[in-house]
């Protein structure tokens, strides 16, 4: 990592000591370039924005799955794009040993990333999360490396307990298991209600990242930096809401033959001003 990216991870380090915080999701450098634009200190990548960009699937049950290689490439093209910390959501670390997760942590770490989620969902419906244990083992693996490298790095422990059924307790012990194994900060996504975020804040042993824009919840980033949320991702929320607009201009043309959806563009010189930066 060179001297300017280690500046940056360093800052989004201390992005994460106190406060409460929102880190939106891009999936490109495009994307990650009007994000930028709108001042916030930093951004995520988003693994469904990415596939859909692509024409595939996210990770899920089944499914043509994004390869790791192509998922970190877009993390590196983000990195280079942007002149704020990159923070990569890389599922569940691209394969299930803890071996493979390490791999996938040194790669992205190599991308230029200042930080990375790696979750327990499996995308099997027999078993929708990996043993605790083994999770555990995952994220200590992934610690391990970025230890190694003695580079700024936000490892986050996420757990889908909530998103495949389980109870708050199993995503409470599950989130500090991966804490105690080396993770910054804990996702606990599924939890979109003020007193489910603060039981989490009040259970979980350090700091906590939740998601918006997966419901349209009503809670801000006020009510949630009240609770005591430390981060806050919208996850593919952006990137659904404009293949959204996508969808409504095609089927305009398609079945009316009229241009109204042109009303709310972003004009070709505004554009090519703030890319062009």
């Amino acid at each position: 990592m060179d001297t300017e990216r280690r500046e940056l991870a360093a800052r989004f380090v201390e992005l994460h000591r106190e406060g409460c915080f929102l880190l939106p999701n891009a999936w490109d450098a495009g994307s990650a370039r009007i994000l930028e634009s709108a001042g916030f200190p930093a951004v995520a990548t988003t693994s469904a924005g990415v596939a859909f960009s692509l024409g595939r699937p996210d990770h899920d049950y089944g499914g043509d799955r994004v390869d790791r290689d192509t998922m970190v490439g877009r993390v590196g093209e983000i990195v280079a794009g942007v002149g704020i910390p990159v923070s990569a959501d890389l599922e569940d670390g691209f394969g299930e040993t803890p071996e493979t997760v390490a791999e996938t942590i040194a790669l992205t770490l190599g991308a230029g990333a200042a930080g990375g989620n790696i979750e327990d969902f499996t995308g099997e419906r027999s078993r929708p999360l990996y043993d605790p244990e083994l999770s555990a083992d995952r994220i200590r693996a992934a610690r391990q490396v970025v230890d190694a490298t003695g580079e700024p790095f936000v490892l986050v422990g996420r757990t889908d307990v909530l998103l495949t059924g389980g109870s708050l307790t199993e995503a409470v012990c599950r989130a500090n298991a991966y804490l105690a194994a080396g993770a910054d900060c804990a996702f606990v996504p599924g939890a979109a209600d003020a007193e489910t975020i603060g039981t989490l804040v009040k259970e979980i042993d350090g700091p906590l990242n939740v998601v918006m824009g997966l419901t349209g919840a009503a809670l801000s980033l006020a009510d949630l930096r009240e609770l005591g949320v430390r981060r806050v991702t919208v996850g593919g929320s952006i990137a659904r809401a404009m293949y959204a607009q996508l969808l409504g201009a095609a089927r305009e043309l398609a079945e009316r033959g009229t241009f109204s959806y042109a009303e709310k563009q972003i004009s070709q010189t505004d554009l090519n001003e703030l890319f062009g930066r």
